[in-house]
């Protein structure tokens, strides 16, 4: 959704953007071609492993020190960030919610059930638990009430009673164990219908390996003062309970009168997109505008 992302960010040359999640860096080296020159670009990603390999390959396109900085830090950091990088405030945040593809495409990262790999699904594996420790540790119904609240599964009483039946260390066994079991428990499900309790099943561990939602709370909280006054934010959400975190935020911001500006539904991917890149068709996209200093509120 670059398209989408650049239409509703509007960045000009000149500007103090912030990418929350770098990522494979396709947002930020859309960016960077707006704000330049004379604009700047603070990158974050907890990832220690991809985001040097992004960085690095923006720096040989000629993107240095000069107008691109990385953090390495989740975006529950922004407050102190900004307080060093923009005291003032950023003209632009941008928020991409998505596992990139390079976390989702490694095995040993643990993410994906489409390849045999440790069920691990730490953004930094050298932090926290990884989602076999997570599974060893909680209970049945500590298990389903995860899967409840982090990916909305109908089937999450079975599914934990699963889980939690016997050791589950990689990403296969995850994946074995729940759809073997959930299709024997609930016959009548249709094989599309077990796989996408298969993928909501991996949604949740990660959602809560990586504490995302405290951490999209906790930006969420920080962003208005974080924005300078009339200043632009897009965040790219890809499941329910994301969304619906934004969707409450920036109402709640509209009514204090702190944004001037929101949007009123949320921006999907265009069709191309959407029937080209599956990953695309889960996206939803909200935006924004921080009230200037002498601004009326207008309804969006």
């Amino acid at each position: 959704m670059v398209r989408e992302v650049l239409e509703h960010l509007r960045p000009r040359a000149g500007e103090l953007a912030i990418d929350c999640t770098l990522g494979a860096g396709g947002h930020a080296e859309a960016l960077l071609a707006h704000l330049l020159p004379g604009g700047r670009l603070i990158a974050l990603d907890v990832d220690p492993v991809e985001g040097p390999r992004t960085m690095a390959r923006l720096a040989a396109a000629g993107h240095g020190p000069a107008h691109l900085t990385l953090h390495a830090a989740n975006f529950s950091a922004l407050p102190g960030i900004c307080a060093a990088e923009c005291p003032r405030g950023a003209d632009l945040i941008l928020a991409d919610l998505g596992v990139s593809a390079m976390q989702l495409d490694t095995a040993e990262r643990g993410f994906s059930y489409k390849s045999v790999g440790p069920l691990d699904m730490r953004m930094d594996p050298s932090h926290g638990e990884p989602a076999s420790q997570l599974l060893a540790r909680l209970d049945a119904p500590a298990l389903a009430r995860l899967l409840t609240d982090y990916a909305d599964e109908p089937h999450a009483a079975v599914i934990a009673g699963l889980l939690t039946s016997q050791p589950c260390d990689t990403t296969h066994a995850a994946e074995r164990l729940v759809r073997i079991g959930l299709h024997a428990a609930r016959p009548e499900l249709s094989k599309a219908a077990v796989k996408m309790s298969v993928r909501r099943t991996f949604q949740a561990l990660r959602v809560a390996v990586n504490n995302e939602l405290g951490a999209l709370d906790a930006l969420l909280q920080a962003l208005p003062a974080c924005l300078a006054p009339g200043g632009r934010v897009a965040i790219l959400t890809f499941h329910s309970g994301e969304d619906r975190r934004v969707k409450k935020a920036f109402q709640a911001g509209h009514r204090a009168q702190v944004y001037a500006r929101i949007s009123t539904s949320p921006v999907r991917s265009g069709k191309v997109e959407t029937f080209s890149n599956r990953r695309a068709q889960a996206a939803k996209l909200r935006w924004a505008v921080r009230r200037s200093a002498n601004a009326s509120i207008i309804g969006a």
